[in-house]
């Protein structure tokens, strides 16, 4: 039945998108529809958290208008809501009230500057309390002025009155404590838009099956978390996959890092949207590399898919920094991959876990790659495993990608583990995806750590250092599939019927050139 459920309000919201598709580019649209979402969630929390305050008094958060004592009444609900949602809305302000101020009677009514003085208002509520930081600037990327919304001011009411109305009349079902079928769909929405982005599509979003594999990687042996950290959060679909993995309850605190802002506003969004409490996540916007903003934690979990070889500074100065001087290199200008590596084992607790998604290039690069591939291999013995994934998985990109999954102290101190799983998916139009039984072979194939024919092999460190090092896959998965034996017998029978059919073929266009009175090709 959730799934049901699951699946309208995934279609419906949607839909939604269709009212502004061909108005604006899909990011723009996407922070507009992903924004309104978003208010109408906090209107509906707030009416309903309101509503249970007001119960003694027999009246819903509606209805406080009418009430001579409104003003203590008010007072005594803005308390509670700050404290238990971080946040608040007087009654006037919520988003039922505003949708039906703006079709009233069915005819569009001018709302644009009361709905930017309420998002402005929800962000103002926090000042000064514990949730400043987790709603501050979360309604910035809704300009309701731009001029991709409509020329006059007229024509961007009138959108954005459709917008509204439209998702007034979806039931986002917030009664349903059994499942999290609202926060669900606002992952598949951001999945949608991924899909569509391009190349941009990787500054924010990890494919779910990917986010699946990683979560399950961090989480094996494990039902609770003191704490999960995603160094590159984007929109927090990795850290809410782990959240689905051992459930949120057991999970501690949600800690990020992410660089881009509107993606930053997004990921605390999304968030709250799955129920994650604003004093149970701490996403900063800032350089992970340059300006981390956790360097005093270790974490539990890790997990992460960086900005493939990204550029970083690689200043001198970091030689001087505890994540990179024992390496005693650092990664090049040009290809940050190692740099995140080596930031996430900075962070990673002694008992903890790491899984991140990175190029292939880091397997073989040579150089200062190459080094920091050995010092981790050889000196600290972290890594624990490599997983080949098939390549065009991601959005926006085709180049092949692996998993590495470190630890800081490993059963298994002797080996490290290879899966070659680049064969294994389905072909979904222009994406290759995982299907839930190629992720199920990766996951038991890690714990179980068994060699497979032209899967999985285990290495002994021994054969690591006679590799130098290099751990391309296929040096220690051999995936040679060997050619069928030609029948030359049958070959060659086979042309000389292809040399008589030919022949045969050339009489008749002979005749018919004849016939047309026209030279032969031939």
């Amino acid at each position: 039945m959730a799934e049901d459920k699951k699946q309208q309000l995934e279609q419906q919201l949607w839909k939604i998108a269709d009212t502004l598709r061909g108005k604006m580019d899909a990011d723009d649209f996407r922070d507009y529809i992903l924004g309104f979402i978003f208010y109408k969630y906090l209107s509906e929390k707030m009416y309903d958290y309101a509503t249970h305050i007001l119960k003694p008094d027999n009246i819903t958060y509606d209805q406080l208008k009418n009430r001579k004592d409104k003003k203590a009444l008010l007072a005594a609900v803005k308390d509670e809501a700050l404290d238990a949602l971080g946040y608040f809305l007087e009654p006037d302000e919520l988003f039922s009230e505003i949708a039906r101020r703006g079709n009233s009677e069915g005819k569009p009514k001018f709302i644009l500057d009361d709905l930017t003085k309420i998002l402005t208002h929800i962000e103002q509520s926090t000042m000064g309390t514990a949730s400043e930081e987790e709603f501050g600037n979360l309604f910035e990327d809704l300009d309701l002025t731009s001029s991709k919304l409509g020329k006059s001011e007229n024509d961007k009411n009138e959108l954005i009155v459709k917008v509204l109305t439209h998702l007034q009349d979806i039931d986002f079902d917030l009664h349903n404590t059994e499942s999290d079928v609202l926060g669900d769909a606002y992952e598949y929405l951001i999945g949608k838009f991924a899909s569509g982005a391009g190349k941009k599509a990787g500054e924010f979003y990890t494919p779910q099956q990917v986010s699946t594999v990683l979560a399950r990687l961090v989480t094996t042996g494990k039902t609770k978390l003191k704490n999960v950290y995603d160094p590159t959060c984007g929109s927090g679909s990795l850290l809410l996959r782990v959240a689905k993995e051992v459930n949120e309850k057991n999970i501690g605190k949600f800690y990020g890092q992410e660089s881009n802002p509107t993606t930053y506003n997004l990921c605390r969004m999304n968030m709250i949207m799955h129920n994650v409490h604003y004093k149970k996540f701490d996403i900063k916007n800032e350089d992970t590399l340059e300006r981390p903003a956790h360097l005093d934690l270790r974490f539990d979990a890790i997990v992460a898919n960086p900005p493939f070889s990204a550029e970083w500074s690689a200043s001198p100065l970091f030689m001087s920094d505890d994540r990179y001087a024992p390496y005693g290199r650092l990664a090049p200008k040009g290809t940050a991959d190692f740099a995140f590596v080596q930031h996430m084992i900075h962070q990673l607790a002694d008992g903890g876990t790491m899984a991140c998604v990175l190029p292939h290039g880091v397997l073989f690069r040579g150089g200062a790659e190459g080094h920091i591939r050995e010092y981790l291999i050889k000196e600290k013995n972290y890594l624990d495993a490599v997983i080949g994934l098939p390549s065009n998985i991601f959005y926006g990109t085709g180049i092949p990608t692996c998993i590495l999954v470190l630890k800081k102290k490993r059963p298994d101190a002797g080996s490290i583990l290879f899966i070659d799983a680049s064969q294994h998916f389905e072909k979904v139009k222009t994406q290759n995806v995982l299907r839930s039984e190629d992720i199920d072979k990766i996951i038991k194939t890690y714990k179980t750590r068994t060699a497979e024919d032209k899967y999985s092999y285990v290495a002994s460190l021994g054969e690591i250092a006679e590799n130098d090092y290099n751990l391309n896959i296929p040096r220690y998965v051999d995936t040679f599939e060997e050619e069928e034996a030609v029948n030359l017998k049958a070959v060659a029978k086979e042309l000389k019927k292809m040399e008589v059919d030919m022949k045969a073929t050339d009489v008749t266009i002979e005749k018919f050139c004849k016939e047309l009175g026209i030279d032969t090709p031939f």
